[in-house]
């Protein structure tokens, strides 16, 4: 049990800090937007790039790992998409449903969390599972694009989405640290330091700008959020240690890591692509909220049954 609180505990902590901040004025209005923005921009995708540069391809194409995590993943979002798509035919909307139910906070909770419950270990597959979400991040975008921009020629919409793709800083820096890997040039010192600055910035700032993301209100669709939240939480990680036990026979530290990976809440992504393209956001930060609060359960569960208690 210690151990479960150990690792939870802190993750939990700094979301927490940013609540209660946020909720006594510590932190103003637009806290929340302007840290999410030092995240995507700067932080995040200087820990995606530090650890991308200094790591090998081989140590990044776990192909069992991606085949369970992103499986699990694609299937809870076609499921989601397809059902939002025949109640209610609207491709963009039925896009931002299934991102909502299969879009894990890897970036966010994943990499502090993975790496307290299994040590330096479980960087790797955080980091792996992190490359995995933004390809279902991209997904839905091409979707949301040509959903909203049906009345635009299709070159006009295949610029569009390759513009937002091309321009995404969280798919951009992993790429980049990958070529700069495989470029064999060291990086310099100066230089590597501010990089680390910076990544090592991301977590806890992460963590706190979800907490003071929890205190917004917006109106929404209640019995549709708890059925996307009860597919982010149950159906994904179950879905995932089906392919990643009993399908593909992984070893215990990556069977591991795909349950609790797929276990995480619904991260912000979706909620900021919402906004982005100024649609209802609402259901998206109602799913936000009851995953985040479902998942101290859930996940202290998965740590439980991981530690053989």
């Amino acid at each position: 049990m210690f151990y479960v609180i150990n690792v939870v505990l802190p993750v939990f902590a700094l979301i927490l800090l940013g609540y209660v901040s946020g909720r006594t004025g510590k932190l103003g209005k637009n806290a929340s937007t302007e840290l999410n923005r030092f995240v995507i921009w700067l932080a995040l995708p200087a820990q995606l790039f530090h650890f991308a540069a200094n790591s090998t391809w081989q140590s990044l194409w776990q192909p069992e790992f991606i085949e369970a995590f992103g499986g699990a993943g694609l299937l809870v979002y076609c499921l989601i998409f397809g059902i939002s798509w025949w109640r209610k035919r609207d491709l963009a909307l039925a896009s931002f449903s299934g991102l909502s139910a299969s879009y894990s906070n890897t970036g966010y909770m994943g990499i502090p969390l993975c790496i307290l419950a299994l040590g330096q270990d479980g960087l790797a597959p955080a980091v792996i599972s992190t490359f995995i979400v933004f390809a279902l991040f991209a997904l839905a975008t091409v979707f949301i694009e040509i959903g909203m921009l049906s009345h635009k020629k299709p070159h006009e919409i295949g610029w569009s989405v390759l513009k937002s793709l091309c321009t995404n800083p969280l798919l951009v820096a992993p790429v980049a640290g990958l070529g700069w890997s495989l470029s064999g040039i060291a990086l310099y010192a100066p230089l590597e330091q501010v990089i680390s600055f910076l990544a090592a910035a991301a977590s806890p700032c992460a963590l706190v700008s979800i907490g003071l993301f929890l205190l917004q209100k917006s109106e929404f669709n209640s019995s549709e959020a708890w059925f996307i939240s009860i597919a982010k939480l149950i159906l994904q990680p179950c879905l995932a240690w089906v392919i990643a036990g009993p399908i593909l026979d992984l070893s215990e530290p990556w069977l591991n890591a795909v349950v609790i990976l797929s276990a995480l809440p619904t991260g912000t992504g979706p909620f900021m692509l919402a906004q982005y393209y100024d649609a209802n956001s609402g259901n998206i930060s109602r799913v936000v909220l009851l995953t985040t609060l479902g998942s101290l359960l859930t996940l202290s569960l998965i740590l439980m049954w991981n530690k053989g208690f």
